[in-house]
């Protein structure tokens, strides 16, 4: 019986100075992407470290692995950003060095963003990348210290929106996988996500984005994610704010119920304050999701 609770209030590796390494997440000419030599990387700091990602075209994925002999659980993680740039720091790099702190391996995933210059069908290309990444940890599982059977996925915003989607569309053939492993995440953790392009309860610049301006009915309810929920859908932990304005709460909460519907176990926090974008959180108001979560896991024997 599902448990939901409901709470209110072969690839190229470098060595990077803040990552263990990180990897080129495709070897060679990627599956259904258009040559643009115009269309180039950009990138914001602050000082020195890297904050913000546009334009992405060379995805990769940053590693921090956890210390210790044991193997470890795995955690993706999706910064949000819209479809139109990432903010990789705080919904990325940051979270990553927590995770690695508590025991459980993190991966930063520098996916491409939805785009017509370089992508055939801009639409699935951000899915490509996630189901891609999944493939490459349980395939290097062993040379990283990995349990290929605690493979999970975070995604924050529109981030979340494209771990709903692989959490929901993982076994959609989207580009010719040479990797023969399963893209299925074992858990997803979604934080103040994008689930829906339903055009009551979303995030219109996500939605145009992804899908352009005049999207059929059938793409909109396609990659409405809380439509798409199967007893396959992995257990999932959500967070939330009442006070989010740029995507509303019912997100999480229409999700949650395809969720209970589906007997998927899930969790959710849903905060009074913190807006959008709060990251890890901010404090006296919803800055204990990390510590909950992290029981979450436990429970659910995914630490």
């Amino acid at each position: 019986m599902s448990k939901i609770i409901f709470v209110i209030s072969f690839l190229f590796v470098s060595v990077s100075n803040a990552q263990d390494f990180k990897i080129d997440l495709w070897k060679g000419k990627i599956p259904g992407s258009i040559e643009n030599n115009e269309y180039q990387e950009e990138q914001k700091f602050d000082s020195d470290q890297l904050t913000g990602v546009s334009k992405v075209k060379e995805p990769k994925l940053y590693a921090y692995l956890a210390k210790g002999d044991s193997l470890k659980s795995a955690v993706i993680i999706f910064p949000g950003g819209g479809y139109s740039h990432l903010a990789i720091d705080k919904e990325g790099f940051k979270l990553a060095e927590w995770l690695a702190s508590e025991g459980i391996s993190a991966f930063v995933l520098k996916y491409r963003l939805p785009s017509d210059e370089i992508m055939e069908d801009k639409s699935v290309g951000p899915l490509m990348d996630a189901q891609r990444a999944v493939r490459v940890l349980r395939t290097n599982a062993e040379k990283w210290n990995l349990d290929s059977n605690k493979i999970g996925i975070m995604g924050f915003s529109a981030g979340g929106h494209l771990a709903a989607t692989l959490s929901t569309h993982f076994d959609e053939k989207v580009y010719s996988a040479e990797i023969e492993k399963s893209a299925r995440p074992d858990f997803s953790i979604l934080v103040y996500p994008v689930v829906s392009l339903t055009n009551e309860i979303t995030h219109r610049g996500s939605r145009e984005r992804l899908l352009g301006k005049t999207p059929s009915e059938e793409l909109v309810q396609h990659f409405s994610n809380e439509t798409q929920v199967s007893e396959n859908t992995p257990p999932t932990f959500l967070i939330h704010a009442m006070d989010d304005h740029a995507v509303p709460v019912e997100n999480s909460l229409n999700y949650l119920k395809a969720l209970q519907e589906h007997k998927v176990p899930a969790e959710i926090h849903i905060f009074e304050n913190g807006g959008h974008g709060f990251g890890m959180g901010i404090q006296l108001t919803n800055n204990t999701w990390p510590t909950s979560l992290l029981n979450w896991l436990k429970l659910h024997h995914f630490k």
